[in-house]
């Protein structure tokens, strides 16, 4: 029987193994399939959130009748998105045999005819095709995310955590310099040792003495701030031994913090960053240390318009944001190195304008330096180390 006319014949590829994708949510996960003789339909089960044991049965049911209907036994495929549930699923999955994949869910097209619809059935059946594509070897149909080690997610968590901590360092700050400029007091700096002594001594803009309640509230204040200080002070210490711990093995790292803190500009927070963020990873070549960081330039390219729209933004918001703060200090700490003198000629070619376009550019070719540096120890040109 011919096929109707004005509807394209599908291309069938025999599947060789059980695709499946997962929606996971605190409460259920909705298991999304695709398996050998089942023609088209995706079939859907429910697991409740969190239960391995239930989706694990569920992989071994789907297998069994896929089995039943094909005489072969088929491998299962996962697919999941990154998101809070992190990276334990798909290592619980690799450790049971099963091949699993983390997808960036940002990467996956969508049509944009109308407003989108959105539902978990209509996710997971889209997540299903995706790895599909993804299996056959389409090019760029999907991004899937790179699962760091334990030991590499661990060592994350210094430096994110001592952002926080400043964070609400300086919201406490802030909120006692309030409290005083309020009564007409200005000068007084929280983080000093001898804030307390100050605090004592104290007039309002009118000559009186703190009132009681304000002062208990700024001294509950200080209390949360002495404490902030100390956890902070207890990261770093965390942070110092980290990066000695790694000048004697090289091995874990391709460059070990040591190595990026040497050279001048470059002090101890800086150079965990750069590491635990970005070169603790392998990069095949500066393109993709560049993307990776999100500061690979975004072409806009259509007939006879050519232009650039900017850095791309889709990399490591810290690493990004990191590069962008060395980028100012590279040029005081390093004015003689060629890449401060690049900058310079650019900044002066262009009557002096367009300097934060060009500390972004500047980010980027010092980003693709440094991990030269540290994974090759290839130094920057013009570059001065520490004194020791």
């Amino acid at each position: 029987m011919s096929a109707q006319p004005g509807v394209p014949n599908a291309v069938r590829v025999d599947l060789g193994a059980i695709f499946v994708s997962l929606e996971l949510s605190r409460s259920t996960w909705l298991v999304t399939s695709l398996s050998p003789g089942s023609g088209d339909k995706m079939s859907k089960r429910a697991v409740d959130g969190g239960d391995i044991a239930g989706l694990i049965s569920l992989f071994e049911d789907l297998r069994k009748k896929a089995l039943s209907r094909t005489g072969r036994l088929f491998p299962i495929v996962t697919i999941q998105e990154a998101g809070l549930d992190g990276f334990w699923i798909h290592r619980v999955l690799e450790a049971n045999g099963f091949e699993s994949h983390v997808v960036d869910a940002a990467s996956i097209a969508a049509s944009r005819r109308r407003r989108r619809a959105k539902t978990d059935k209509i996710d997971g059946e889209a997540l299903v095709r995706a790895l599909l594509a993804f299996k056959r070897g389409e090019p760029r149909v999907c991004a899937m995310v790179k699962a760091p080690s334990p030991d590499n997610e661990d060592r994350r968590r210094i430096c994110r955590e001592r952002k926080v901590l400043i964070a609400e360092r300086v919201e406490h700050v802030n909120r006692i310099k309030g409290l005083l400029f309020a009564q007409g007091i200005s000068g007084y700096e929280p983080l000093r040792k001898d804030r307390r002594k100050r605090l004592d001594g104290l007039v309002t803009g009118d000559g009186r003495q703190l009132p009681r309640h304000l002062k208990a509230q700024i001294d509950r204040e200080l209390d949360r701030l002495e404490l902030l200080l100390q956890h902070i002070a207890a990261v770093e210490q965390e942070r110092d031994a980290m990066m000695s711990a790694t000048k004697d093995a090289p091995h874990t790292a391709p460059g070990p913090a040591a190595v990026l803190s040497a050279l001048k500009g470059i002090g101890s927070e800086f150079a965990a960053i750069l590491w635990a963020e970005g070169f603790s990873r392998h990069f095949d070549n500066r393109r993709q240390v560049a993307a990776y960081a999100g500061l690979a330039p975004t072409p806009w390219q259509s007939g006879t318009i050519d232009r650039e729209q900017g850095v791309s933004k889709a990399g490591n918001p810290r690493l990004r944001t990191t590069m962008i703060q060395l980028a100012w200090l590279w040029l005081r700490n390093q004015p003689h190195s060629a890449l401060s003198r690049w900058f310079a000629q650019r900044v002066q070619s262009n009557g002096g304008r367009l300097k934060r376009s060009t500390i972004v550019a500047l980010a980027r070719k010092l980003l693709v330096a440094l991990w030269k540096y540290a994974a090759f120890g290839i130094l920057i040109e013009g570059a001065v180390m520490k004194s020791a």
